[in-house]
């Protein structure tokens, strides 16, 4: 018999600190801390745009200081797609598309990795276009 309440616990495999230095390698930076801003920058933007058991499904995967960025986020009442959540980080932070774009695909294949294909896929069927290719995944879209 299996408790469907499992999967909500805390399961992270990696520390922060290990996740920091995960999105530190993957995406160049020169520090920690700033591989910490992308991440926090990243993930509050996710959590205000997750919502339902797929977001309490990732935070229980992240480390507790990310799962916590993720959470304390109030959802936002029209989704975002991948091109305008990328717009959106950038314009709250004053820093360039491209700039944005690069720190959200480093931290979102971080994120992916550790929330495993099944939940990969839930998340991006919740979300609308353009975020498969942030989480390092191909945008497969039916045929016409």
């Amino acid at each position: 018999m299996s408790d469907r309440r499992a999967p909500f616990q805390h399961l992270s495999a990696i520390t922060y600190e290990q996740l920091l230095e995960k999105v530190r390698y993957e995406g160049a930076y020169p520090t920690r801390e700033r591989a910490e801003e992308a991440v926090r920058l990243v993930l509050a933007g996710l959590g205000r745009q997750l919502t339902g058991d797929e977001r309490v499904e990732l935070a229980a995967r992240l480390p507790h200081e990310a799962a916590r960025t993720l959470s304390a986020q109030i959802p936002d009442v029209q989704p975002l797609t991948g091109f305008d959540f990328v717009r959106d980080l950038a314009d709250r932070t004053g820093a360039t598309v491209a700039t944005t774009r690069w720190d959200t695909g480093s931290v979102l294949c971080a994120v992916a990795a550790l929330a495993g294909p099944d939940l990969l896929t839930r998340i991006l069927h919740q979300l609308p276009s353009g975020y498969a290719l942030l989480f390092g995944s191909a945008e497969l879209t039916p045929a016409a």
